[in-house]
């Protein structure tokens, strides 16, 4: 058996569990990994060989364990659902009481509640964490967002903030290393304990939720500036280059100007025209959209997100379809430069409204198990190592540090005045999308949310009155206190009623 040497293990070698575990090395721990194909164990160590930390390579699970020292750390980046069970599985019969095992993946929260309550049975600790920012988040500094008991967290936190992406203080911007094996120094790291049990999941998986809203958001306002200016890619990649210079500063209108500038290699034509329109999805967003049905919140930007690469999965249908069904002229008449002003205006407010959705998500999932969640913080581990980095999240940290119990987003003082001074331009977009027959659902599905949450009295008293016609379900009355139900006896449509 080998010596108890390393300060940590991980399991599974494809590209992201490679990159933590270099992550992890450079910053001075070792490091044993393991992997089901001991070649690809052997190959990784070799090519590695010389960083501060240091890695071991363990060809069984038994030299694994044996090789780290108590409690044992134990990261698994396997595949989500049944591959991290086996992983488990096969673990549990090698631990201690005390040790500790961490699910990096993007594993389903109600799976982290159950492995951690059955784990905790076993006399061992779990830790569900969400780790975001893709590859290169994994390799240079990830968003981190563990979630288990507090005193495991305490045993994962040093490596936890030294691998985790780092904000400057002061600007909240994104720091970055010097190169492979010199990383980031100072800086505020972007993890901290979320809470209990599944929580850091639940949280990653809004994350990626959101994500998918800001994403196809800049679709929209590409698909305008496409459809109704006839903007050609590098003259929308001058537009976002910009865009990403003032409020909307964010990773991904920085990288759509990049994808917007990139020539494709094969045959020199803009790299985005020659790619097809249909999106792929691993299945977060459909599961916050899940979730927020469940908890009755809602989440109608993220959930149209969704439903948009849904759309775009049935390119033969939609082809099909555009021979049969025809709209209004996309021939836009009107002034350039003030549309694409208020496209940006627009892109900002469904923003602030998608943002205000995912976080009222989390307080309603907070509520449902027990979490104590800090809202602030949550926002400060998004500005640095994620896919939804961006400044914008600095407002969100300082709207909950002044309010720790705002409702919503759109009550704050700033994305209040924010989203009523370009509220004009955002209702200009939508009407002109409408008009021209451009889809907007994220843009629109936002408008609409925006107009619902600000509406005193919804037209949903007429809905409750048909549900207690055809099916008795009661009514609450606006001149008695909420929460008394009341039924009246209404006359049946079918049968005639005599005249008094």
């Amino acid at each position: 058996m080998p010596e108890a040497v390393s300060d940590i293990g991980l399991v599974g070698l494809a590209v992201m569990g490679q990159n933590l575990a270099l992550n992890i090395a450079d910053h001075g721990f070792k490091i044993s990994v393991y992997n089901r194909t001991t070649s690809k164990t052997d190959e990784f160590v070799a090519e590695n060989p010389d960083t501060p930390g240091g890695l071991v390579g363990c060809h069984t699970l038994e030299d694994f364990v044996a090789s780290l020292k108590r409690p044992r750390k134990i990261i698994i980046l396997v595949k989500a659902g049944g591959p991290t069970d086996a992983v488990i599985n096969g673990l549990v019969p090698l631990l201690e009481e005390g040790d500790i095992v961490i699910d990096g993946g993007n594993a389903y929260w109600i799976d982290t509640i159950r492995r951690e309550k059955e784990l905790t049975e076993k006399g061992l600790r779990f830790i569900g964490s969400g780790v975001s920012g893709g590859e290169e988040g994994a390799r240079f500094g990830p968003s981190l967002m563990p979630g288990g008991t507090p005193e495991a967290w305490e045993h994962l936190k040093p490596i936890w903030e030294a691998v985790a992406a780092k904000v400057d203080p002061e600007t909240g911007k994104e720091l970055e290393g010097a190169a492979p094996g010199k990383p980031v120094q100072g800086g505020v790291p972007c993890t901290a304990y979320i809470g209990e049990n599944g929580a850091g999941h639940y949280v990653k998986m809004v994350h990626n939720g959101i994500e998918y809203g800001d994403m196809q958001m800049i679709c929209e306002a590409y698909d305008l500036m496409r459809n109704l200016l006839g903007m050609s890619a590098p003259e929308m990649a001058e537009i976002f280059k910009k865009w990403n210079t003032g409020i909307l500063n964010s990773f991904l209108i920085e990288i759509t100007g990049e994808v917007l500038a990139q020539k494709d290699p094969a045959t020199g034509k803009d790299f985005v025209d020659i790619v097809l329109d249909t999106a792929g999805q691993k299945g977060t967003g459909k599961w916050t959209s899940i979730s927020a049905l469940d908890m009755g919140t809602a989440a109608p930007t993220i959930a149209e997100a969704v439903f948009a690469r849904c759309l775009s999965a049935v390119k033969e249908e939609r082809v099909a379809a555009s021979k049969i069904l025809s709209g209004p002229s996309s021939s836009f008449v009107g002034d350039r430069e003030e549309l694409i002003q208020a496209i940006h205006d627009a892109l900002y407010c469904s923003k602030i409204c998608s943002y205000a959705q995912g976080f009222q998500l989390m307080r309603a999932a907070a509520g449902e198990y027990g979490w104590n969640l800090n809202y602030g913080e949550i926002a400060q581990i998004f500005r640095g190592g994620c896919i939804i980095r961006a400044g914008f999240l600095q407002k969100i940290t300082d709207a909950y540090a002044a309010n720790a119990d705002l409702a919503n987003l759109l009550l704050d003082p700033y994305f209040k005045d924010t989203v009523q001074s370009l509220e004009s331009n955002w209702r200009k977009v939508v009407a002109t999308a409408v008009s021209y027959g451009v889809p907007v659902p994220c843009f629109g599905s936002a408008l609409s949310y925006f107009d619902s949450y600000r509406t005193a009295n919804l037209p949903q008293n007429l809905l409750q009155s048909q549900r207690d016609f055809f099916g008795a379900h009661t009514y609450e009355r606006v001149d008695q206190p909420r929460g008394k139900f009341y039924h009246i006896d209404w006359p049946d449509p079918k049968r005639p009623q005599l005249e008094a």
